[in-house]
């Protein structure tokens, strides 16, 4: 009896070290993107992950954030990609796609599939999404223009996930934050993209807790 009860309280003891250890590991934070995450022109220690995971870290946060961006990627192009991107251990996932397809002119409807089965089965895996949503260029006219921005908006709603509107917000069509191609941001136009996303990013943090503990 003594023996079962000393071996019953070595096992809550080492349950409860394994859970501590969980709790006290790093958020392991996915940036699923294009260009804009990859960080086109830019030195490694510049681009948006490196960035946003040294200004959370700076709140005292103990995060890890993976650059999964690739450059030229398409929505389409981060499903067919999405487990080898986002293995197991992520804790949580920023959504950042859909400026090539918007540049590119592709059926928003296309888009729009691609876009929802990721947001699907990250959230089906049990993994928090931040969606960061994308503004449609004004030469592709109003139509085009209200069919894809609403992809990001409905998405957000249907699956609950944190959101943040424009990823370019401050920066776009900005000389000053953007490289000679008047695309892509400079080292100053990633801050100013990380100052503004990192409101929501703390709380994709918080859910990513929430969910470790429960």
């Amino acid at each position: 009896m003594a023996l079962a009860v000393a071996f019953g309280l070595v096992f809550a003891a080492g349950l409860m070290v394994a859970v501590a250890s969980a709790a006290d590991r790093p958020v392991k934070i996915v940036a699923l993107g294009d260009s804009l995450t990859a960080g086109f022109g830019l030195p490694a220690d510049a681009v948006f992950p490196a960035r946003l995971e040294r200004a959370l870290k700076a709140k005292g946060l103990a995060v890890e954030v993976v650059n999964a961006g690739v450059s030229g990627d398409t929505a389409s192009g981060g499903l067919a990609r999405l487990d080898w991107s986002v293995p197991e251990g992520t804790d949580a996932v920023i959504v950042e796609l859909g400026a090539n397809d918007m540049l590119s002119g592709t059926d928003p409807q296309v888009t729009r599939r691609a876009l929802e089965a990721i947001v699907r089965r990250l959230t089906d895996r049990g993994i928090p999404v931040l969606l960061a949503g994308m503004r449609a260029a004004p030469n592709l006219g109003a139509e085009y223009g209200r069919a894809f921005e609403a992809i990001y908006t409905d998405l957000a709603a249907k699956y609950d996930v944190l959101f943040y509107p424009f990823f370019l917000d401050g920066v776009a069509a900005q000389a000053r934050f953007n490289q000679r191609d008047g695309v892509h941001p400079t080292v100053g136009g990633v801050d100013r993209i990380v100052a503004g996303i990192l409101p929501k990013a703390e709380e994709l943090i918080a859910r990513a807790r929430s969910r470790r503990g429960s």
